[in-house]
């Protein structure tokens, strides 16, 4: 579905994707794992084109991308939550959903999609009047992943969106992502909570220092401590 080859991309001078490839299948949740500042919120933002690489390929269901405007992305079926959310605080619940929705013209699949994310996040049916920046962190969290739903995306890129959040937010999240990949999207996970990435990502990719050290199941992870330590900075089994 989604294959990175040998990408490298720069800000500025800084080399921070050094030669990443990875390959993402349909129907899969991936995880892209590692320690603060290796690359993964610019892989993310690479495969959106906020970043373009200035080598290597990226190819969505075979067609390269790399090189394509943000928006035109977009409109072949990828959507990225960031890690700062961006929610409009000044918006009701409602405004914020009806900017997401790729064509607000659409009225019946605007509907189709506001339901499919009621049910994911039930709280947010309850907060439909209320402004975005009255929300608690958890529920502004959800908000930020049901506004880019609203589109109907292929592929869901999320950037961190356990951290900050109480345990029990995390496990409402972490139900929502195993509902939508069983409703047909297929996710790119970027979180720096190893253990939550564990409870719902099939296999991981690990980076370090703008390379991939390698892909591994969740029993890989698992078993491996010197792994865990070295690249996660997680010694203990999760």
């Amino acid at each position: 579905m989604l294959v990175l080859d040998d990408v490298h991309t720069y800000y500025g001078q800084s080399h921070v994707l050094q030669g990443m490839s990875l390959t993402i299948e349909q129907g899969r949740i991936v995880s892209l794992l590692g320690r603060n500042g290796v690359g993964k919120t610019t892989t993310l933002r690479t495969i959106m084109g906020l970043n373009p690489p200035r080598q290597g390929q990226i190819r969505y269901r075979e067609r390269p991308i790399q090189g394509l405007a943000p928006h035109r992305i977009a409109n072949l079926g990828l959507q990225l939550v960031p890690e700062d959310r961006g929610i409009f605080p000044a918006l009701t619940v409602r405004e914020n959903l009806a900017v997401g929705a790729a064509r607000p013209s659409d009225r019946t699949r605007a509907a189709r999609n506001a339901e499919r994310v009621f049910d994911y996040f039930p709280i947010l049916r309850e907060r439909l009047g209320q402004t975005g920046g009255s929300l608690s962190g958890g529920e502004q969290q959800q908000l930020t992943i049901a506004r880019a739903l609203m589109t109907g995306p292929e592929l869901l890129l999320l950037d961190e969106p356990c951290e900050g959040l109480a345990p029990l937010v995390v496990q409402t999240l972490l139900q929502a992502i195993r509902d939508i990949r069983a409703d047909g999207t297929t996710v790119l996970l970027v979180e720096q909570n190893v253990r939550a990435a564990l409870q719902v990502a099939e296999e991981h990719y690990v980076m370090d220092k703008g390379q991939l050290v390698g892909r591994f199941s969740s029993e890989e992870l698992q078993a491996n401590e010197e792994l865990r330590t070295r690249f996660l900075g997680v010694s203990a089994r999760l």
